[in-house]
């Protein structure tokens, strides 16, 4: 069965997120009937990560099995006229080999997290960043950021629902830009890693949030990571600034 890869843009404000769930509207669930449209059968997609509710995508990875060769971007054309009320994009398709896997294959996953700061409630942003009233203090968000970069043991960072073996991850990147945008000024997150724990990269925001308030110390984030204890996180932000951007792979199957 030709195999293919999918690069997928998505608005998760009306998904449960993207993992398949009986009665409940999903990306995969959605892509899935699209698929079922071009060959009538159950059709099941693998995904570089499993995004949460309303959580949203850029470029979030898939891969589909067919029964028959199909030219890439006749099946991406058919797929979006299937998926154009639905909030869902394939951005490109490209034939990979049979072994190839979103997320076994891939080396790393990044994350942006956008946070507006302003007073007047959010318009056309809204339900795609997550809204601070007040300006954030971000040179004091990035010396906070520092210490969680590497290797560490990110039990404060990881949800008591978290289904990961181990909470020992490589953090790559937390980049922080300040943006001027038109709408207001923005705090850019730029995460990176090979995995994530569940509510990780939200953690992160929420506890450094702190920090650019003034609320915590940029110290204090190197204690909460040393605690190895959930109780010393800072707040969970919302997820509504959070967009899965990318995936690398050991060779791009788009390039």
């Amino acid at each position: 069965m030709p195999r293919y890869a999918l690069k997928v843009e998505y608005h998760g404000g009306g998904f449960v997120g993207w993992q398949r769930q009986t009665n409940h509207r999903s990306v995969q669930g959605t892509i899935e009937a699209a698929l079922a449209r071009l060959e009538p059968r159950d059709h099941t997609i693998a995904a570089a990560g499993r995004t949460d509710a309303v959580v949203h995508g850029l470029g979030q990875v898939a891969h589909c099995d067919m029964t028959r060769d199909w030219d890439p971007f006749r099946l991406s054309e058919a797929l979006n006229y299937h998926l154009r009320n639905d909030q869902i994009a394939i951005l490109d398709c490209a034939p990979v080999a049979d072994d190839w896997h979103a997320r076994f294959t891939a080396l790393e996953r990044r994350y942006l997290f956008r946070l507006l700061m302003r007073r007047a409630p959010a318009t056309h942003l809204k339900g795609l960043v997550w809204q601070v009233k007040n300006p954030l203090d971000i040179d004091a968000m990035r010396a906070g950021a520092a210490h969680l970069i590497g290797k560490h043991d990110f039990t404060t960072f990881r949800s008591t629902i978290c289904q990961a073996e181990s909470p020992v991850k490589t953090l790559n990147t937390l980049d922080i830009r300040a943006v001027d945008g038109p709408n207001g000024p923005e705090a850019q997150f730029d995460v990176r890693a090979r995995s994530f724990l569940h509510n990780q990269v939200r953690s992160f925001v929420g506890t450094l949030e702190r920090v650019g308030a003034g609320s915590w110390a940029p110290q204090d984030v190197k204690t909460a990571l040393q605690a190895r204890d959930r109780a010393a996180c800072g707040p969970v932000c919302p997820p509504q600034g959070l967009y899965m951007a990318s995936v690398v792979y050991p060779q791009d199957p788009f390039g």
